[in-house]
């Protein structure tokens, strides 16, 4: 029995045949798939299938994906979309219910989040409560930097009113062991979203907003790779940063 792709269907809300008609296949061979782990789609359709379950389709068939892994240091490139608001909300989602260590949201504002996800607060409460690490590292609202990507930006919701969204999210969900947020002003061009041992990262293009910059899907695969090589930054600017009272 394929258990991860039963375990992703059960937490979809899908059965065979109802995932068979998302993807393009008979139902007979959704029953195949889960049959038996050796069996996988071609390259396509498991994509498809990751993008209907919201999952990675490395955990649903990882002998058939790693059999097509490269061997150099890109091969910590799980997908690479040219638009963040491209990646489905559903990875996101699978993203955080899925880790169990560490959480960490190192975007400059973190607004869309809260914006995807209505429930997120409640959910990374109950995170941290089963021991979940939940940091966030916002940007200064009244710092200069700020202040100058605002000019940059243009738009009526500010950079500094999306940091202040932030704030009174995490505020609301009231002092909780576990979750810690800190300000710093040297991730305006880079956000790094980590979980557990993947990594959604996104380089800011000129003027454009986060969703209209590219992003890359990670996970770690050895030392020093891209994964351990941004979560070195993440490290550096948390140390660095200054703690938030929530």
């Amino acid at each position: 029995m394929n258990t991860a792709l039963r375990d992703a269907m059960e937490r979809a809300g899908l059965r065979p045949h109802q995932l068979a008609r998302k993807v393009g296949v008979e139902h007979k061979t959704v029953t195949r798939w889960l049959a038996n782990p050796d069996r996988s789609p071609r390259e396509a359709t498991q994509e498809g299938v990751g993008q209907a379950l919201g999952v990675d389709p490395v955990t649903l068939w990882p002998r058939s994906v790693q059999s097509r892994m490269k061997t150099g240091h890109d091969r910590e490139i799980v997908a690479a979309y040219p638009f963040r608001s491209a990646a489905p909300t559903s990875l996101w989602a699978s993203l955080i219910d899925d880790a169990s260590q560490t959480l960490t949201f190192a975007g400059y504002t973190n607004y869309f989040l809260w914006q995807q996800h209505p429930r997120l607060g409640a959910r990374l409460t109950a995170k941290a409560r089963h021991g979940t690490r939940v940091r966030f590292l916002v940007g200064d609202p009244e710092s200069e930097v700020t202040r100058k990507r605002e000019e940059v930006e243009g738009v009526p919701l500010t950079v500094g009113t999306r940091i202040k969204i932030t704030l009174d999210a995490l505020t609301k969900m009231g002092p909780t062991d576990g979750v810690e947020a800190r300000f710093s002003d040297q991730h305006i061009a880079l956000s790094v979203f980590m979980f557990d041992d993947q990594m959604l990262v996104t380089p800011h293009i000129a003027s454009l907003l986060g969703d209209e910059s590219p992003m890359l899907h990670l996970r770690r695969l050895e030392e020093d790779g891209l994964y351990d090589r941004f979560a070195s930054h993440v490290t550096a600017l948390w140390e660095s940063g200054r703690p938030v009272e929530l």
